[in-house]
């Protein structure tokens, strides 16, 4: 629930502050439906979904865009029901090449994407809804960070290997304090090679950090205050 309140917290300091701190989303304004190989929405622009070629967890190979380049707006009500500590609202983003329509949902495999606010920023975070276990264990989920093309900060998480059936678990990663302007979501082995997992992403926020967040909100109420 905390993330949910910095959520909230975030947009309306946006909001005060101004459309250059854009850079918050819970997809909620969106339809369900395909967004498209690349979209914007909240200020956040993502991009280049699964173009990369890797190792199944199976140990079969992929390739490039094998399982879609299509950024999915999914109503994920039943999966919000269910894990409202990973989820919020109605909507979540999902990936690649079919999705079903209404409350009940898919949670698709994917390999990699990239997101930006086309400009530097100090913070980010992202909550994830995912399966571990089963096929999944051992793969680890990595946000990494880059300024310039290089990299500057990663958050990272490994999917856990209890044995058994796969079950969905939600998560957070985020990127706090350092500058950066693109970010990557991507599934890992232990030696870099790129992998898949299955999940879906809710509640975005890429922006200054929150305490600068707050300093700028301060700023722009005393302006308007002064203009008064």
């Amino acid at each position: 629930m905390k993330k949910n309140t910095l959520l909230l917290q975030t947009l309306t300091i946006a909001t005060i502050a101004g459309s250059s701190l854009a850079g918050v989303t819970g997809f909620e304004s969106m339809t369900e439906g395909f967004a498209g190989e690349s979209f914007t929405d909240g200020g956040i622009t993502f991009s280049a979904l699964n173009d990369v070629a890797g190792i199944n967890p199976d140990g079969s190979h992929f390739v490039a865009g094998e399982y879609g380049r299509q950024f999915i707006v999914e109503n994920a009500t039943l999966a919000i029901n269910d894990f409202p500590d990973a989820l919020s609202g109605t909507n979540a983003l999902s990936f690649g090449s079919t999705y079903i329509a209404g409350d009940n949902l898919s949670i698709n495999i994917l390999s990699s994407f990239h997101m930006t606010t086309g400009q530097v920023e100090s913070y980010a975070s992202m909550d994830l809804l995912f399966f571990e276990n089963g096929p999944w264990s051992g793969i680890t989920l990595s946000l990494d960070a880059t300024l310039d093309g290089t990299l500057v900060a990663s958050d990272s998480y490994m999917l856990s290997d209890l044995g058994g059936r796969d079950n969905l678990v939600g998560r957070s990663l985020s990127i706090d304090g350092v500058a950066f302007d693109s970010l990557q979501l991507s599934a890992r082995y232990s030696d870099g090679t790129y992998t898949a997992f299955a999940g879906l992403m809710d509640n975005v926020v890429i922006t200054p950090t929150p305490g600068t967040l707050g300093l700028l909100a301060t700023g722009s109420l005393l302006g308007m205050r002064r203009r008064r």
